[in-house]
């Protein structure tokens, strides 16, 4: 299992790219915000069902880099794309040190209440919402408090569980897996092997008919494992490597750069979002910030 730090474990080399590169990767392109559209076909979804999935990814809150105000400013965004359904793909606690305010999760998650859609906003936890929270850590067990305060703010979140929706009378299922990095120590230089809690099969197992499944799962791992029975895998966590210049991304393995960014197609179709925020150091370049809008099924052509 490859982890966060491992995939930015050289992003420290980004001062070899001089100075004014340094300078872009902290001050502009971390504040810039996208719209990136997405219009996969999977082979599982009927073509004549349209579904808009509006994706946020680790949003990392914190001063002055993800403030408040800025959250503000994407759930409006957001809302504004009119989506039937928001997901939120974990990771909403700060990722590095280099801060000024830790912001409180019954903060950040009340501006997220904000959130509308007509299916509803759905979350699940990422690997940072573990390892921030050091009692859930200390017992191995338990909802983190970033869990705990979406759920108070009306926020559903899945770990390992499936729900059947509906739109416009046609099924589909939306299931959460349990973060795959859960217990596993955020440390730099030595690996320690704890495990996650994910269970893809535990989760696939509450989808009780043939209608097509949407799989939320923070980190994109899990992905060649995943049968064709799922139609769409979302996923954030690598921030798209967080710096990629001209193709090469510096703090990512060649062999997983397939999976770290993007459309891929395997058994099911995954996408991977760039993500909000920043992870070990407030830098990017090559990978602004975005809001991801995923439509699946052909769009009915407008009555006149």
């Amino acid at each position: 299992m490859l982890t966060r730090r491992q995939f930015f474990g050289s992003i420290g080399g980004l001062s070899a790219l001089g100075v004014s590169t340094a300078a872009y990767g902290v001050g502009v392109e971390p504040m810039r915000l996208r719209i990136k559209r997405y219009h996969p076909m999977p082979r599982q979804w009927p073509a004549d069902f349209p579904l808009r999935i509006v994706v946020l990814a680790d949003l990392h809150a914190c001063d002055p880099w993800m403030s408040l105000e800025r959250i503000e400013g994407i759930v409006e965004r957001t809302n504004a794309l009119n989506a039937d359904i928001v997901v939120l793909l974990g990771d909403y606690v700060a990722g590095h040190r280099r801060v000024t305010r830790f912001i409180p999760a019954n903060e950040w998650a009340a501006v997220l209440a904000q959130l509308k859609a007509p299916l509803g906003v759905h979350a699940v936890m990422g690997n940072h919402d573990y390892w921030d929270d050091k009692i859930v850590q200390r017992a191995g067990q338990g909802a983190t408090v970033a869990h705990r305060a979406l759920e108070a703010a009306g926020i559903p979140v899945y770990e390992n569980d499936a729900v059947r929706m509906t739109k416009d009378g046609r099924p589909f299922w939306l299931a959460g897996l349990g973060d795959q990095l859960a217990y596993m120590p955020a440390r730099r230089f030595r690996a320690v092997p704890r495990v996650g809690i994910d269970d893809l099969n535990a989760t696939l197992a509450k989808v009780t008919d043939d209608a097509p499944v949407i799989l939320l799962a923070h980190e994109p791992n899990i992905a060649p494992r995943v049968p064709s029975r799922v139609a769409l895998q979302l996923s954030g966590h690598t921030h798209g490597g967080q710096v990629r210049l001209l193709g090469w991304v510096p703090a990512l393995p060649g062999d997983v750069v397939k999976l770290a960014y993007g459309h891929v197609r395997l058994k099911c179709d995954v996408i991977v979002s760039g993500g909000l925020g920043c992870s070990i150091l407030p830098v990017r370049v090559g990978v602004p910030p975005e809001i991801v809008l995923v439509t699946l099924g052909r769009t009915p052509p407008a009555v006149s």
